[in-house]
């Protein structure tokens, strides 16, 4: 039965509201972004324990859906946020503007679209491998880009953040990998495990995110009706890009699990990498404006893609359901 409140969601705005009022900053806030990493680094550890060897080599030898996903993130979106600029230039402050097409300009994020891609019953093995690709070959193709559409240079110092991805990311995910038979067995029997890991670094991740927004003062920076435009702008981005790759991944004849991650990994923007690479390529009095559409599209699309995605998986229980009782009743 279709229930009208999700409790994901209403989890979800619990954690804004909370972080909004009572933020954590300084030594919390560290200890809050360290548990993010730990509960990112566990999911990966998890879904690496429980991916099968030969899932993950069909996953990585999915080129059309790669390229797809890659086309989208990196191409798409960049001309999607200059058609929108080009039709309201009026609408947002250049600053904002910029912002906004920087976020376009920006690497899929890694531990959600993964997260909710399972969330939805989606191709697991093909989003691990397409999202985490996209963050990585990100760090240098996003300068590029940037450099082309604002006419500038950048990416030196990126490395860092490179490291980062394969440190916390790519090695738990490997270990899981290493250690899949022993305790791939175990992972299966537990799915209730990583949902929750799923889920709850999401629900970090959130926390974290809108702690050091509160703690900066962001929502103080500009008119409220700026920050109702960057979110109608942020909103209409993400419509269309989901519209979009729905239509495309359907027409294409993709399956239906892999039309789940082709949407979701190609929908999202990357706030981690984002805000460092902002760092890099612009200079410090506009980074702040430059981060602020990124940082609203950011908590926009967790909320989005998590209704989308439950409701995703909703309907893959069904159907899992459904054949189920075909195969019973062919053995009566």
């Amino acid at each position: 039965m279709f229930k009208l409140v999700d409790p994901f969601l209403v989890s979800l705005i619990s954690t804004v509201l909370l972080a909004t009022f009572i933020p954590s900053y300084g030594l919390g806030l560290v200890v809050v972004n360290n548990l993010a990493i730990f509960a990112i680094a566990l999911m990966f550890f998890l879904q690496g324990a429980r991916l099968s060897r030969k899932a993950m080599l069909e996953g990585m030898l999915h080129w059309r859906l790669h390229l797809l996903i890659f086309l989208c993130t990196f191409a798409l979106f960049p001309l999607l946020g200059l058609l929108l600029e080009k039709l309201f230039p009026h609408l947002l402050v250049p600053g904002l503007w910029a912002g906004v097409i920087f976020l376009c300009c920006l690497p899929s994020t890694i531990q959600s679209s993964i997260a909710f891609t399972s969330i939805a019953k989606g191709n697991v093995p093909a989003a691990i491998c397409s999202a985490t690709a996209s963050n990585v070959l990100g760090i240098f193709i996003t300068p590029i880009i940037v450099g082309i559409i604002f006419n500038s240079h950048g990416g030196q110092g990126q490395i860092g953040g490179g490291l980062s991805i394969i440190y916390q990311l790519l090695l738990p995910f490997i270990a899981g990998q290493l250690l899949q038979p022993l305790i791939g067995g175990w992972a299966l029997r537990n799915r209730r495990l990583l949902s929750f890991s799923d889920r709850g670094s999401i629900l970090v991740v959130v926390y974290s995110a809108f702690s050091e927004a509160a703690t900066m003062g962001l929502w103080h920076r500009l008119d409220f009706k700026q920050l109702v435009y960057v979110a109608g702008v942020d909103i209409l981005l993400l419509f269309m890009v989901l519209i979009l790759m729905a239509v495309i991944s359907k027409l294409l004849r993709f399956s239906f699990a892999d039309r789940i991650s082709i949407v979701f990994c190609g929908s999202k923007k990357t706030l981690a990498s984002g805000v460092t690479m902002a760092n890099v390529l612009f200079p410090p009095g506009m980074v702040g404006i430059i981060v602020l559409p990124l940082m609203i599209f950011h908590q926009i699309q967790l909320f989005v893609i998590a209704i989308i995605a439950r409701q995703c998986g909703r309907l893959r229980d069904k159907e899992e359901e459904a054949l189920e009782k075909a195969e019973l009743e062919q053995l009566r």
